[in-house]
């Protein structure tokens, strides 16, 4: 069995690691327990025990023990109690941390509910974007291929178009080539026509000179012979 001054240092020692307000009630307690233990330590301590015999001292040292248990339960009660007073200060810190935490949850959950709200209603806009999208691309797709069938008509179009370009221009150049050598024939032969002209009106030129000449030289009997004829129609 341990001695009241052990159970009392091992209280101190205890009491040294609670909080400062625990200690000051622990000491207290423990003070008092103190009392006790050496208010009736000297009843036992100066008893004499060379008078007793060994009924007596068995029933001393039972008694003596008693004290001491009680002490020791009077020393673990208060100690309880104190663990119990920290306890039930933790206890109410903890239930006002856990209602400050619920009201924060419930200030997230509500936030929480906020933003899946707001995100329903932008995951709702995103897929009547998307509907639109595919609408939009379903036309663009019908506009496209009706765009590529007039693309491929006027294409064909154009085919032939320049074709018959091409083909005019063949035809335009093979005339012009005709036209070209016909130029060139006409060229020659109105060169020719041209000498020849030339010549007939030198010819000509000639022709008229000898002819004017030949009447020069004849008009002059004639005026002669016209004289005399009128003078012997006017002597008669």
């Amino acid at each position: 069995m341990r001695s009241p001054f052990a159970i009392w240092k091992d209280a101190k020692d205890r009491e040294a690691k609670q909080e400062p307000e625990v200690k000051e009630d622990y000491r207290e307690q423990t003070d008092e327990a103190s009392t006790y233990d050496t208010d009736h330590q000297p009843v036992i301590m100066t008893a004499s025990k060379a008078n007793l015999d060994k009924k007596s001292l068995d029933l001393l040292f039972a008694v003596d023990q008693m004290i001491q248990a009680k002490a020791h339960a009077e020393m673990s009660i208060y100690e309880y109690q104190d663990r119990l007073t920290h306890a039930s200060g933790n206890v109410d810190r903890l239930t006002r941390d856990l209602k400050n935490m619920g009201r924060v949850v419930e200030e997230r959950e509500k936030s929480i509910l906020e933003l899946e709200q707001k995100l329903i209603e932008k995951n709702l806009k995103l897929d009547q974007m998307m509907d639109d999208c595919r609408d939009i691309q379903n036309g663009l797709s019908e506009e496209i291929e009706e765009l590529k069938n007039v693309i491929d008509l006027e294409q064909q179009k154009y085919s032939s178009l320049l074709q018959k370009h091409n083909e005019a221009q063949l035809e335009k150049s093979r005339k012009i080539n005709e036209l070209e050598e016909k130029i060139g024939k006409l060229a020659v032969e109105h060169a020719h026509l041209t000498q020849k002209f030339e010549e007939q009106r030198e010819e000509k030129a000639y022709l008229l000179s000898m002819i004017q000449d030949f009447t020069t030289r004849m008009s002059s009997p004639l005026e002669a012979i016209r004289a005399k004829h009128e003078d012997g129609n006017g002597s008669g």
